[in-house]
């Protein structure tokens, strides 16, 4: 089931159910209160609409406090990725970028390459909460449950100063290593050809895959596809994978939220070039 919304409708734009409206309002004011009268100017809405629509966030697992005069806030230790909340993280120049997110994908790769053929812009983006079938090189499985960030960028060949494989995969690796240095304070570097360690332990993996137009074998498009053990289980991974993997955090751990990490990643590709 998709749970994302699509960002071309910028804002509060008419793409966005009441619900989701609701939730980018408190995403987007976290640690402070903000009236059911505000969010029904900003939403278009009821204050009834707006009552409803935070009684459906609350049966999502959201914590939202209500306080007399004072209106709705975000509360508790909430790390629910939604594309709102990542939207919420992004600068305001960077909010028209396209965001879907999924409760469960086989591959965020395969989907953002569905829509990449189909002409999907420079930087839209397909996140999971969970991938039953994530790979990485050479079709090697990559263990996906919750507590990781599952995050494919379609990237145009001609966004970018240099299309060379290598190149990109540096490129998207710094920007990873990059947002979590400034998100996190931790220190991250990029082994081999694409994984990317703390003090020896996997904790990302990067895949890039491309389209080509057959006739003149002209470059189409580039997917990155980043599988980053955010606050995993670890001791949940399959024996032959955790002996290898370490989480950045652990299970519930976290000093910032997921959709801050994915924003921060999506922010690094977007304004940077190879």
């Amino acid at each position: 089931m998709m749970v994302g919304i699509q960002q071309k409708e910028l804002m509060l734009g008419k793409m966005m159910n009441t619900t989701q409206k609701v939730l980018f309002i408190l995403e987007s004011n976290k640690g402070t209160y903000t009236s059911g009268e505000e969010m029904a100017r900003q939403c278009g809405i009821s204050r009834n609409a707006v009552w409803k629509a935070i009684k459906d966030l609350r049966a999502k697992d959201y914590s939202i406090d209500a306080v007399s005069n004072k209106g709705y806030k975000l509360t508790g230790n909430i790390d629910i990725i939604s594309a709102e909340g990542i939207m919420a993280e992004l600068p305001e120049a960077l909010r028209d970028a396209e965001i879907l997110v999924y409760d469960s994908l086989e591959s965020t790769s395969d989907k953002a390459k569905e829509l990449a053929v189909k002409g999907a812009s420079h930087g839209t983006s397909v996140v999971a909460v969970t991938q039953t079938g994530g790979r990485g090189r050479k079709d090697h499985s990559f263990f996906s449950p919750e507590g990781g960030i599952y995050l494919s960028i379609i990237l145009s060949p001609e966004k970018l100063s240099d299309t060379d494989s290598k190149a990109v995969t540096a490129f998207v690796g710094g920007a990873v290593i990059n947002a979590i240095r400034e998100l996190t304070g931790i220190e991250t570097y990029m082994d081999g050809i694409n994984d990317l360690y703390v003090d020896g332990k996997k904790i990302c993996g990067i895949l890039l895959e491309s389209g080509s137009e057959y006739d003149s074998n002209t470059l189409q498009w580039i997917v990155a596809g980043i599988g980053i053990n955010f606050d995993s289980d670890i001791r949940r991974f399959p024996k032959d994978v955790k002996e290898r993997a370490a989480g950045l955090f652990g299970p519930g751990k976290a000093p910032i939220t997921k959709n801050k990490l994915i924003a921060g990643i999506i922010e690094k590709i977007i304004n940077c070039q190879p």
